[in-house]
């Protein structure tokens, strides 16, 4: 698969998609989403990929949001259709069952806050800006900030963001829980992709367990989310990686897990 939109790169079961328009600020426009998709198509079928570091090119953005010359062509119909497919898109990536984690690199704005949301750990350089400017423009987010944001930062906060639309530096995102980390922009990738590895180092089931039953339970009560996680607990207990990974802890040697 080539790519006009994005760098697409795998080593040793780690993805690295890049969102690649610098000259535009990596905007998503409707071939970045269309080729997003792509990527999670590749990424979910795919089972040397493991797992996915994101970010954009360059160094001021890692998506400065959506092509605002596209935008301001749009009538109604072409919005909601707009915003459903972009939702779409994050949505089966966050829902890929391998994790993925957002290096945000410059600004995330926009669509591109809302893309590193959809990602299941954010990292951030220490020139990140975050936001969700559209109230600036007249419009609403469109690609699940309304959604992932308060479930992130709580409704108070995000509100203040939505509806001010006003920019956070990375020490405001990571004080209110928007990101996980900061670290130094020389060594973004390099972190991001060191925390992915240590996650690749446990039971690929058991992540992907995890992963689902967060992901679920979050809009299940308390009682149904408790009975999917041992739901989730009695089937792992039937996987090989299970007993490997028992047998290493008592064994005190590391344990290889197959996935099986």
């Amino acid at each position: 698969m080539t790519y006009s939109t994005l760098l697409f790169d795998l080593s040793d079961g780690v993805a690295l998609v890049t969102v690649n328009r610098p000259e535009k600020l990596n905007a998503l426009n409707a071939t970045v989403i269309a080729e997003l998709g792509q990527a999670v198509s590749r990424i979910e079928t795919d089972a040397e990929v493991r797992g996915v570091v994101l970010t954009g090119a360059g160094a001021k953005a890692f998506v400065a949001g959506a092509d605002i010359a596209e935008l301001a062509e749009q009538g109604p119909i072409e919005g909601k259709a707009r915003a459903l497919e972009g939702q779409a898109v994050f949505r089966r990536l966050e829902r890929c069952g391998k994790p993925v984690i957002a290096a945000v690199n410059g600004f995330a704005l926009g669509g591109g806050c809302e893309l590193a949301m959809a990602c299941h750990i954010r990292l951030a350089s220490d020139q990140a800006r975050f936001g969700q400017p559209e109230v600036k423009l007249g419009i609403g987010p469109g690609y699940g900030g309304t959604v992932r944001l308060p479930r992130l930062v709580g409704k108070g906060r995000a509100l203040e963001l939505l509806l001010t639309g006003q920019m956070i530096d990375a020490q405001e995102a990571y004080r209110i829980g928007l990101v996980n980390r900061i670290v130094p922009a020389d060594r973004l990738l390099e972190e991001a992709t060191r925390l992915l590895r240590s996650i690749l180092e446990n039971g690929p089931l058991a992540v992907r367990a995890c992963l689902e039953a967060v992901d679920a339970g979050l809009e299940m009560t308390l009682d149904h989310a408790l009975l999917l996680e041992a739901n989730h607990f009695g089937l792992l207990s039937a996987t090989a990686d299970m007993r490997e990974g028992t047998a290493a802890f008592v064994e005190k040697r590391k344990g290889e897990f197959r996935g099986r």
